[in-house]
């Protein structure tokens, strides 16, 4: 029997991490010759993901620049997977999410007449500049998709509305809810020493902001949030992983560097970060990813951003959208950590999990062997 070659394309550290177990689950399968290519859009948090979960790129394009533009990375991914599909031929390619790295990759297989798998495929928030340019990102791969996989019932009717055939649409769960399993069966204790004022049981929040539509005033205003919290609060405690991007670390760093409760580091490795969403009081982000993890794990998170393209988790009531108004996120922020009775109701709601139970791959593998 002459394999089946899939390419699996990442680009940053999240789509690591959710396209891994897809790796892991094809490989275990003669019928599969798997090549996995990183574009590089993230350079060593990409790398670190992968390794966690015992792989690794055949191929790195290592596209990043300090300060890279969107036009940098879509022109670099475009050419650079092009070229990497014309050398190796494959009967597929799978791309996941919304980064840039999906749509160019997913768009150079296109060009080549290659079919491609959309993994969390569907989600949409319904506002092109909300999240940018991600929402964009991914409208565009999912009219390029042959197999659309998409997480939840929503997302599938998404789909359907916009025109894909029913035949193309997969619901499958999330990947990173399969992640999350492989990573708490084989959780360690965290190494990163910049947790280490936190490991002996002190109150925390885990603190993420990186999205490009937060950068700049939206950026600050949470920021502000955060110092009035920690000044209200004088005995808890606020870890923020800081995303790589100069801008966004600039003004984390001008805004709280100099505040010794919020515990300022670099990206986490993912089973360090995992360990902070369990440990944490709850969970401040602006990440898409992160609702997903805060739901499996039944963690509350207030989501900074003005709309979600997983809505999943507001209507279940496990997150809470505060954008990134100061007063809105301080009112909510107070409410979880000093009224236990409405604390206790919102966990009570994480426990109905929307995005899957961790058999996400294997079903994404079922699929592709049946039709590929």
């Amino acid at each position: 029997m002459t394999k089946k070659r899939v390419v699996c394309v990442v680009g940053t550290r999240p789509e690591a991490i959710k396209m891994a177990p897809v790796i892991i689950a094809l490989r275990k399968r003669a019928y599969f010759d798997v090549k996995v290519l990183a574009t590089g859009q993230h350079a060593a948090m990409l790398s670190q993901a992968l390794v966690f979960f015992g792989t690794e790129a055949d191929e790195n394009l290592s596209i990043m620049r300090e300060r890279q533009s969107l036009d940098h990375i879509t022109a670099s991914v475009l050419t650079g997977a092009g070229s990497y599909f014309d050398e190796i031929r494959p009967d597929a390619v799978l791309v996941h999410g919304d980064t840039t790295t999906t749509f160019a990759s997913a768009l150079a297989a296109f060009y080549r007449n290659i079919p491609v798998g959309h993994i969390e495929a569907g989600l949409r928030s319904g506002n092109m500049a909300l999240p940018f340019p991600e929402e964009m990102n991914r409208v565009l791969a999912d009219r390029i998709t042959r197999w659309a996989f998409a997480p939840t019932e929503l997302a599938k009717k998404n789909l359907l509305r916009e025109g894909t055939p029913e035949s193309h649409i997969y619901v499958t769960g999330n990947t990173v809810v399969d992640a999350l399993h492989f990573t708490i069966e084989n959780k360690k204790a965290p190494s990163a020493p910049e947790l280490l004022p936190v490991l002996d049981g002190k109150r925390f929040l885990l603190a993420t902001m990186h999205r490009r539509e937060s950068w700049g005033k939206p950026l600050e205003s949470v920021c502000d949030a955060i110092d009035r919290l920690l000044v209200r609060n004088p005995s808890l405690y606020v870890v923020i992983p800081m995303h790589k991007n100069p801008a966004v670390r600039e003004i984390i760093m001008e805004k709280l560097g100099n505040e010794t409760r919020a515990l300022l580091c670099d990206p986490l490795d993912y089973p360090d970060f995992v360990w902070c969403m369990n440990a944490s009081a709850f969970i401040l982000s602006d990440s898409g990813g992160v609702q997903e993890e805060a739901s499996a794990i039944h963690k509350p998170v207030l989501i900074l951003r003005d709309v979600t393209e997983r809505p999943e988790a507001v209507e279940r009531g496990s997150g809470i959208l505060v954008g990134t108004d100061s007063d809105r996120i301080i009112e909510e922020a107070l409410k979880l950590l000093h009224d236990d009775t409405y604390f206790e109701t919102i966990v009570g709601k994480c426990a109905a999990n929307p995005f899957g139970n961790g058999t996400a791959a294997q079903k994404i593998a079922d699929a592709l062997e049946a039709d590929l």
